[in-house]
């Protein structure tokens, strides 16, 4: 990481040259006011291809232990870049065949050069797919997101952060009748996670019983989790329990963008999803009531970072936008795991 590194990343982020036909970045589908999702219920790449997965959320990426929703193998903000760049089934950026091309879009502007050269001052060529990828990771990296009225509430003790109904909603989150916080722990309300001097992450994936097609548990057949990369009939319908950090912002949900609402999601799990033999056993269903539903939607909606979602920091630079200014907001999760009702 440098700052020069950051500076860089962030307008390739925003560059449409990165893809093949020149019409998509990184941010065409990874947009700030929605915590770098897309509002799709399923992503769109550079030509017209539909993904059979929504874009997921880049909140606090840098703590992912896995990238994508189904893939064990991918443990790098580096080596997750391939799939976007190079996927051809179906196409999202578009690179394969012309790294070349794209390379060239950069050499032939000086400015363009002027800043891979400060990125990477000991490059002899510094203009390169692979530092381009090392650039985007270092602006990536800078995205974190830890000032919404729960971390205030949890880690900066202003008690009124949260409402009466979103404290509520908190106690019944992480009850042991919903089961919400087995699947969305950590300072992250996610999946696994993973940091300088952290223990070894646990990597899960879930099936939470969206899907039962054939009545023997499969799910539809453009894409059904897990099992594709695995060949393990027990993988079956198994996905990444994404963060819930800014979630009221990322809405459709689940893998395909399924389930409109917050509230569609909560009946979704309420009614313990689709019997089948490979659903976890923790999606099991609960009872709540409209206060109860009321309260629970609350505390979500209280994870949302206003400061993340409009730091101009994050934006689009100066003659995309905004300025080449980058502040690095690095919130360490070893100071935020001090709640036990997170861990």
């Amino acid at each position: 990481m440098s700052q020069a590194k950051v500076d860089l990343g962030r307008r390739l982020f925003y560059d449409t040259r990165l893809s093949g036909n020149g019409t998509y970045a990184c941010a065409s589908c990874h947009q700030q006011t929605r915590a770098f999702t897309d509002g799709r219920a399923r992503a769109l790449g550079a030509t017209g291809s539909l993904h059979a997965r929504s874009s997921m959320t880049l909140t606090n990426v840098a703590y992912n232990a896995t990238f994508g929703w189904a893939d064990t193998k991918n443990r790098t903000l580096e080596t997750q870049m391939a799939v976007p760049m190079y996927n051809e089934h179906p196409v999202e950026l578009g690179l394969t065949g012309r790294d070349a091309e794209v390379i060239g879009r950069f050499v032939a502007v000086r400015a363009d050069v002027a800043r891979f050269e400060r990125a990477f001052p000991e490059d002899a060529r510094p203009v390169s797919l692979p530092n381009i990828v090392k650039a985007i990771a270092s602006f990536e990296r800078t995205l974190v997101s830890g000032h919404s009225p729960l971390d205030r509430y949890l880690y900066r003790d202003e008690r009124t952060a949260l409402s009466p109904s979103a404290l509520r909603g908190m106690t019944r989150f992480f009850s042991k009748e919903l089961h919400c916080s087995e699947c969305h722990t950590g300072f992250n309300l996610s999946g696994a996670t993973t940091f300088v001097d952290g223990d070894p992450p646990d990597v899960a994936f879930h099936n939470t019983g969206l899907y039962n097609v054939d009545g023997q548990g499969s799910y539809p057949a453009e894409d059904q989790g897990l099992i594709a990369e695995t060949r393990r009939r027990s993988d079956m319908g198994r996905f990444r329990a994404p963060t819930l950090r800014n979630i009221a912002v990322t809405a459709p949900y689940m893998h395909d963008g399924s389930v409109p609402t917050l509230d569609a999601v909560l009946t979704q799990y309420g009614t313990g999803g689709v019997a089948s033999p490979f659903k976890s056993r923790l999606i099991a269903g609960f009872r709540l009531s409209a206060s109860d539903r009321t309260d629970l939607i609350a505390f979500l909606e209280s994870l949302t970072d206003d400061e993340f979602l409009t730091n101009p920091d994050f934006g689009a630079p100066d003659d995309m936008r905004q300025t080449d200014s980058v502040s690095l907001p690095m919130v360490s999760p070893r100071s935020m795991s001090a709640c036990a009702c997170l861990r």
